[in-house]
């Protein structure tokens, strides 16, 4: 057991490693400060923040998690497989308004793709100071490219060895601390430590640092102490790299000096993940002569602190500490949030979040304790490439340029007992931010939402994780009588019980509708005392019942579960309540919708054919899949129609889809099923469907493709309006591209001509008629499209082997699987095969 853990333990170290070395790279091909990498979970759909550089990963664990189907930067870059560009907050709120209302600061973004996976393993993220839009501005795009490449090309490595599991990410992401010291300001030398052997690799830059020969350089720990330090110091080198191998490295750099007296620096960082043995990675600085400037900021009346990129405390002057009103002791090496708990959670941690997101001055106002003891104090915050510098005063008049926010009082979010602040989140997902942004990404997301599917799945996404939830169910009111239309989170089957109950029943979920009063129970036991005869789903916890009620009618009941007792502010009740009203109007919205989409559906399956027109000789195969954009109704048809002795087959695609383009899409299947009756050639059936369009003036236009096919000798005349060509696989699988001249679509010009072309369509060949949507895709030609589905016609019609005989039906199958299974399919796709068989086959 201890080999397979040990075994895990050094895959894990070899994933951080990569990561953090992709990481730290960005920065400087960015020329930014902050830099991560997004990778795939265990979780399908779920996105985690693995590494993160130059940020406080507390202050973002909102960010942590995120699901590949929001509308959110990294998750275009994941599924897509593009890279992502933001370079300032205007193209943010442009392109993406939900993730522009939860990090509403001026900055920009950049986000690589990690290829090696379907999509992805992951995304390469960096942020940067907000720029204009010029190309100039922008960070090294290839070099960023280059350094996902190079990521990817070691994940493939490593799942060659380890499989899957070991590129997915779980757990809380690897923070890493950029050295306080500016590169090109300071000469670093970098060394590992083994705690299990004590031996010691360093680069040739310590060396050099230490002014070492190659035959006294350090290879033990202590060694290394007794080179940075002198020896009554050098046990304290050792303590120091013994706590950083368990997991505790010092907050701020060690400040040594050398038996000749020259100042260094020392920094450690624990090892990543759960290596075994665990290796102590350490820089050692020269910081120059800025090192000789510690004391000047001691002199000023001014209040001055300094934190690095992580957020911890690296200096205060006495004004400082004497403002602070804590210890110097207790300062220094801390988290701000820990070390002044007077500025965090709301609206402090937002402020945190601009310095270090943005590159302007943040101003605001706070107050330390209550006014008897703290005052009320000024202070400004100026972000810096390594460390935020903070000026601190009593603020003896009002600046019109800060910010007075409320007194922060205990995080909403938080377990009971706990302090607020992104140094304690409370509970899983939990923000202190969530009663400030929360609102907004939740309205905008629900203005995407459609159906009632896609409502309660935005709750669940941006809700739940907001407020700390971890169950939800949605009630609709129908006929007096509450019926579930989602549930997340709760124990199989136990909310069956209370499916389809009427509005008389004893039960908080219907009284919190009949009253349109919210119930908020801050422990299962309150619950219980309050229904004694209610069941309960579990015995610790908390729950909100909320009432949906849009325009004064009601729609339904929205229930919220937390696994843990917690109390409700009334703030927090506030906003609560006011997203039940946002979640009510969305959906009733959806339910419009849903009927008017019911409507739809049925008008789409009305125009359609229910069967196709037989031949002893000829069989055919249609398939027609809606867009999921809109009401899932389109434009696109496909027939087959007796005409004289021989079939008529037809496909055409009018533009756009929704209710208007179905119902012009029936006057045009009509035409040409008439004009195909009458046995009409095809470049009269064109012309004639092309004059009634006009006359209907629908103000739409449509393509089509019209064959005239003769069963008993194969030949065929056909033409096209606008159409994308044919496709004929031939009996030897051969496949091409039919050369069809074609006309102008149908409904623009009342004289268009459409030529007609002969061909012979030889016994067991294929001919594929199609649309656009089965083709088309985003940022690439249509002819690379027509000719991979020539590629998988060729495939899919291949002789019957051992997966069974080949059948039409099963080509039309598989020729429409990638598309069937798409998410987002943006225009409808239709399909008509046909093949002809001999004479003396028994076809019927």
């Amino acid at each position: 057991m201890t080999g397979s853990g040990e075994h895990v333990g050094r895959a894990r170290e070899r994933l951080t490693a990569l990561l953090v070395e992709a990481s730290t790279g960005a920065l400087g091909a960015a020329g930014c400060h902050v830099a991560g990498v997004y990778l795939r979970s265990g979780t399908p759909g779920l996105l985690r923040l693995a590494t993160l550089v130059g940020l406080p990963g507390p202050l973002f664990r909102p960010w942590w998690r995120l699901h590949v189907d929001r509308p959110f930067p990294v998750a275009d870059a994941y599924r897509l497989g593009v890279r992502v560009v933001l370079p300032n907050a205007t193209e943010m709120v442009r392109r993406y308004p939900q993730f522009a209302a939860g990090l509403p600061f001026q900055f920009g973004s950049v986000y690589t793709p990690v290829p090696g996976a379907e999509p992805s393993f992951g995304v390469l993220t960096v942020l940067l100071p907000g720029t204009s839009d010029t190309v100039d501005e922008l960070p090294d795009l290839d070099r960023l490219g280059r350094l996902a490449e190079t990521l990817g090309a070691g994940l493939r490595e490593l799942v060659a060895e380890e499989g899957d599991a070991a590129v997915a990410w779980e757990g809380e992401p690897v923070c890493v601390r950029p050295p306080a010291t500016p590169p090109g300001t300071a000469r670093v030398g970098r060394f590992t430590w083994d705690p299990a052997t004590s031996a010691v690799r360093a680069d040739d830059r310590l060396h050099a640092l230490l002014g070492m020969a190659s035959r006294d350089v350090p290879r033990t720990g202590a060694e290394l102490a007794a080179a940075v330090t002198p020896d009554d110091t050098a046990d304290d080198v050792l303590a120091a790299l013994r706590r950083t191998a368990a997991g505790r490295p010092p907050h701020a750099p060690l400040r040594v000096r050398t038996a000749d007296g020259a100042p260094l620096l020392l920094e450690l960082w624990p090892p990543p993940g759960a290596a075994e043995p665990p290796l102590v990675t350490g820089i050692v600085v020269d910081p120059g002569p800025a090192a000789a400037a510690d004391g000047a900021a001691d002199l000023l009346p001014q209040g001055v602190f300094c934190l690095d990129r992580s957020g911890v405390v690296r200096y205060a002057n006495p004004a400082a500490v004497r403002l602070a009103g804590r210890p110097h002791a207790e300062l220094l090496g801390r988290p701000v949030w820990e070390a002044m708990p007077w500025l965090s959670g709301p609206p402090y941690d937002d402020h945190w979040r601009g310095a270090l997101l943005a590159s302007d001055t943040v101003r605001f106002q706070a107050r330390r304790g209550d006014a008897a003891e703290g005052g009320l104090l000024a202070l400004s915050v100026h972000p810096g490439p390594s460390l935020i510098t903070c000026t601190v005063e009593p603020a003896n008049r009002m600046d019109p340029a800060m910010h007075l926010p409320r007194t922060a009082g205990p995080d909403p979010t938080a377990e009971p007992g706990t302090t607020a602040g992104p140094g304690r989140p409370g509970g899983p997902g939990g923000s202190s931010l969530a009663p400030l942004y929360r609102p907004i990404a939740l309205a905008i997301a629900l203005t995407d939402a459609v159906t009632a599917r896609q409502v309660s799945a935005v709750v669940t996404q941006e809700l739940l994780p907001a407020f700390g939830g971890g169950r939800l169910a949605i009630y609709l009111l129908q006929d007096r009588h509450l019926y579930l239309a989602w549930e997340n989170g709760f124990p199989p089957g136990f909310l069956t019980p209370f499916d389809g109950v009427g509005l008389d029943a004893p039960i908080p979920g219907v009284e919190t509708l009949t009253t349109g009063r919210p119930l908020f129970f801050e422990s299962m036991r309150q619950l219980a005392d309050t229904y004694p005869d209610l069941a309960l789903d579990a015995d610790v916890g908390a729950r909100a019942f909320l009432p949906l009620i849009a325009s004064g009618h009601p729609v339904g009941t929205c229930i919220l579960g937390f696994d843990v007792e917690r109390r409700f502010s009334t703030e927090e009740r506030t906003v609560l309540t006011a997203l039940a009203g946002l979640i009510a109007h969305a959906m009733e919205k959806a339910r419009r919708y849903d009927s008017e989409a019911a409507l739809a559906r049925g008008l789409q399956q009305a125009l359609l054919p229910r069967r196709l027109s037989a031949h002893p000789q000829v069989e055919t195969a249609g398939r027609y899949l809606p867009g999921t954009q809109g009401m899932d109704v389109g434009g696109d048809w496909y027939d087959v129609v007796g005409a004289g002795d021989g079939l008529a087959l037809v496909i055409g695609d009018v533009q756009g889809h929704g209710v208007q383009a179905a119902a012009t899409m029936g006057q045009l299947r009509s035409a040409v099923r008439a004009f195909a009756l009458s046995d009409r050639p095809p470049d009269e059936v064109l012309s004639g469907t092309n004059r009634l369009l006009i006359d209907l003036d629908p103000g739409q236009f449509a393509s089509c493709c019209y064959l005239r096919l003769d069963p008993a000798t194969g030949r065929a005349r056909i033409a096209r309006a606008g159409h994308p060509p044919p496709l004929l696989r031939a009996p030897d699988g051969r496949t091409r591209v039919l050369e069809v001249p074609g006309g102008v679509v149908l409904g623009v010009d009342p004289r268009a001509r459409y030529p007609v072309t002969g061909l012979e369509l030889a016994p067991d060949a294929i001919l594929a008629l199609y649309t656009d949507g089965l083709v088309e895709r985003p940022g690439a030609d249509i002819d690379e499209g027509i000719a991979a589905l020539g590629a998988a016609l060729a495939e899919a019609g291949a002789a019957p082997g051992r997966h069974g005989p080949r059948t039409l039906t099963g080509v039309a199958d598989r020729l429409t699987a990638m598309a069937r299974h798409a998410t987002d399919r943006p225009d409808d796709v239709a399909l008509l095969l046909a093949v002809r068989h001999p004479r003396s086959a028994d076809r019927g």
